[in-house]
């Protein structure tokens, strides 16, 4: 006995595209999920079960929008370019934490020590990938991701669909962001940096002093592991920071939110 599937309006299926759109840009920029490693139909799985969880609560506020092709396809666009714009913000945490590793992992001796990272896939110096590591794990730890998922159910009262307008201040305001990625990679590298300067001083006292002493060879294993101790005493000085940085998100969000609407 034939069974009759009922058919989904059309307006109704472009609604859940859209609201579909802005949920999977808004997955993909996840740090965890966005890494290479996680298989593709986990991300296609996730993003479809999280729509249609979401689709009744946000799908009312989605306006009456034209579906003809081309506007359509624009709309499709600057929905995801609203989730990938708010994935940069918190992206750029952890390329603080990866810059400042880098620096230190130089300093230490670690310049050609490098490990293949799975996320970015390619090279990375050796403390950095610890370091980001590390990052991950708090950002885990303190519900990190559920934050975008918050967000993407709250971006519509600031941003509803249709409305991105990247010609106010949102642009400056990333510029902003990202001289502060900086800022925050010297705070993380400042204890190691100290102590390596103040060792490396040591080292010329002592070459001055001692001409036969050999410098040079001594300066690695010194710099290894006293690189290493300063980094186990100041963990739980970089995990506060990370805690504040990834704590200030949801504001950032929001300002974020704010500049792209018109």
């Amino acid at each position: 006995m034939p069974v009759d599937i009922p058919l989904i309006p059309l307006e109704q299926f472009q609604t859940f595209l859209v609201v579909t759109c802005r949920v999977a840009g808004f997955i993909a920029a996840i740090p965890v999920l966005a890494a290479a490693q996680t298989p593709v139909r986990v991300k296609t799985g996730l993003v479809f079960a999280t729509s249609l969880v979401l689709f009744p609560i946000m799908g009312e506020a989605v306006p009456k929008v034209s579906f003809s092709p081309l506007p359509f396809a624009m709309l499709i666009v600057s929905e995801l370019l609203v989730g990938l714009l708010l994935g940069l913000v918190s992206r750029l945490i952890f390329t603080a934490v990866e810059f400042g590793a880098t620096v230190v992992g130089f300093q230490m001796g670690f310049a050609a020590a490098n490990v293949f990272d799975p996320q970015s896939e390619r090279q990375v110096a050796l403390v950095s990938q610890f370091q980001n590591v590390f990052a991950i794990l708090i950002f885990l730890a303190i519900n990190g991701h559920h934050l975008f998922l918050q967000t993407a159910v709250m971006s519509y009262d600031f941003l509803p669909p249709g409305q991105l307008d990247l010609s106010g201040e949102a642009i400056p305001y990333l510029m902003r962001l990202t001289s502060h990625m900086f800022a925050i990679g010297v705070q993380f590298s400042a204890p190691v940096l100290a102590v390596l300067l103040l060792s490396g001083l040591i080292l010329g006292i002592l070459a001055r002093v001692f001409p036969q002493l050999n410098v040079f060879l001594l300066s690695f294993p010194l710099n290894i592991g006293v690189g290493f101790i300063v980094i186990a005493l100041t963990l739980s000085l970089a995990s506060t920071l990370m805690r504040r940085e990834f704590d200030s998100l949801a504001e950032r969000f929001i300002t974020l939110l704010n500049y792209l609407a018109p």
